[in-house]
């Protein structure tokens, strides 16, 4: 018989920040994968909101990780608890650059830089797989398999928004290609 732990506070707050990074990796994906979502509205709300919600999703994060160092009294002097903790850690570490840097004030700053910088989100929600997936593994709670689903669920679909912005590049390439070869062919 399989038996669910009972979540504890950190899980709940760390379940809710993921579920507010889910949401900031909506708009984008729901544009381009869903393209007719934009006619309900959803998306543009989602991406009005994307900063408050991501900064939401840092402080949870962050009362997540609070919570789960004073129960578990970590040693931050020992390096094996950088290698055990490496995913959740690494993953503080983009939140935490993410949200210093989401003001209008570091856009106009970092300029081109900003959006390379915040394609660090990308890198976080893979992360984010393997960190729940590795610490909650022997002692899932009823939050765990909604994580793992909704988590693993955007990463498809953002993958699935990376194939469909190849394909878009690709056929633009090809129809200047085309136009090229016509007008150099005096055929336009």
């Amino acid at each position: 018989m399989v038996t669910m732990n009972v979540p504890v506070l950190a899980d709940i707050l760390g379940f809710i920040a993921l579920i507010g990074y889910i949401f900031t990796l909506l708009p984008t994906i729901l544009r381009i994968v869903f393209p007719r979502t934009k006619q309900t509205g959803i998306p543009k709300l989602l991406l009005k909101q994307r900063r408050l919600i991501g900064i939401m999703a840092f402080f949870l994060s962050l009362a997540h990780g609070y919570l789960l160092v004073r129960k578990r009294n970590i040693d931050f002097f020992d390096l094996k608890t950088y290698w055990i903790y490496s995913q959740g850690v690494s993953t503080f570490i983009i939140l935490t650059l993410l949200t210093l840097t989401s003001n209008d004030w570091s856009i106009k700053k970092l300029k081109k830089n900003w959006k390379q910088l915040h394609q660090l989100t990308y890198v976080a929600m893979f992360l984010l797989i393997w960190h729940i997936w590795d610490k909650m593994s022997g002692h899932w709670t009823y939050l765990t398999p909604i994580g793992i689903v909704g988590i693993t669920g955007i990463t498809v679909l953002f993958l699935i928004r990376l194939w469909i912005e190849a394909q878009d590049k690709q056929q633009k390439i090809k129809g200047k290609e085309l136009q090229a070869k016509k007008q150099a062919e005096g055929t336009f």
